[in-house]
């Protein structure tokens, strides 16, 4: 439940892996949640993280998923916007942002603060929905229950805002057959052996099975499309 995004604990797992991680260095994690990818960054990598996020529950459910987990020695959050973070300048090595971009309408803003407290040669993964047209979204989707709250942009806003913050964008990934087939299986899991108490409908409420369906839809049809992208300060 603490890995709120298409593919869970598998993805997290797989963008750590791209991002040349070692002991100590500092991480920065864009819109922590409740703190699972965080976690798993400081417990298998040896990382020091800090986490930013702007609703406060969340930190503080982070906060203390971390003291029970024994990890905050090495992981702390911090309630904050990702467009005035409040850090100094060139504090991080890393930075990440997994499922947080389809709600900040200003992206541009969020990589033009991660370039500033990156250090040189630091970098940057993303892994976030993309559109791939102009068909509509279908709601409720996990992070938004209408279209007021949800701001999902093609790919090459993404790619235009991270070169002109500054950055060089490495390379990329598409993720849907992964995403599709992990959901796939989770919606099998469920559908068998019933919801398990720990899951995503206590973030995401009753309509968990509901958001979690369109958005399988939506990546089957082609209207959404999950991606990492890699990228460097310049």
């Amino acid at each position: 439940m603490d890995e709120f995004h298409v593919g869970g604990l598998d993805a997290t797992q797989e963008l750590a892996a791209q991002m040349d991680l070692q002991p100590g260095l500092r991480v920065l994690d864009v819109g922590s949640g409740i703190g699972g990818p965080a976690r798993y960054f400081g417990a298998e990598h040896h990382c020091k993280v800090t986490g930013i996020d702007f609703t406060e529950e969340f930190v503080q459910v982070a906060r203390s998923l971390t003291r029970r987990t024994k990890l905050d020695h090495l992981v702390e959050f911090v309630q904050g916007s990702a467009l005035d973070t409040g850090f100094q300048a060139k504090t991080f090595d890393r930075a990440y942002m997994i499922r947080v971009g389809m709600n900040i309408p200003d992206k541009a803003g969020v990589f033009r603060e991660v370039r500033r407290v990156l250090k040189p040669a630091g970098k940057f993964a993303i892994f976030d929905f993309v559109r791939t047209g102009d068909v509509p979204i279908t709601y409720p989707v996990p992070w938004a229950s209408s279209e007021e709250t949800s701001f999902v942009v093609g790919k090459g806003s993404y790619l235009e805002a991270l070169q002109k913050a500054g950055f060089h964008v490495e390379r990329e990934r598409a993720r849907t057959a992964f995403a599709i087939e992990f959901t796939e299986r989770a919606i099998a899991r469920a559908a068998r052996d019933g919801q398990p108490a720990l899951a995503l409908h206590l973030l995401m409420g009753n309509l968990a099975p509901v958001m979690i369906k369109n958005v399988l839809a939506m990546m089957k049809q082609g209207t959404l499309e999950p991606v990492e992208l890699y990228a460097r300060t310049v």
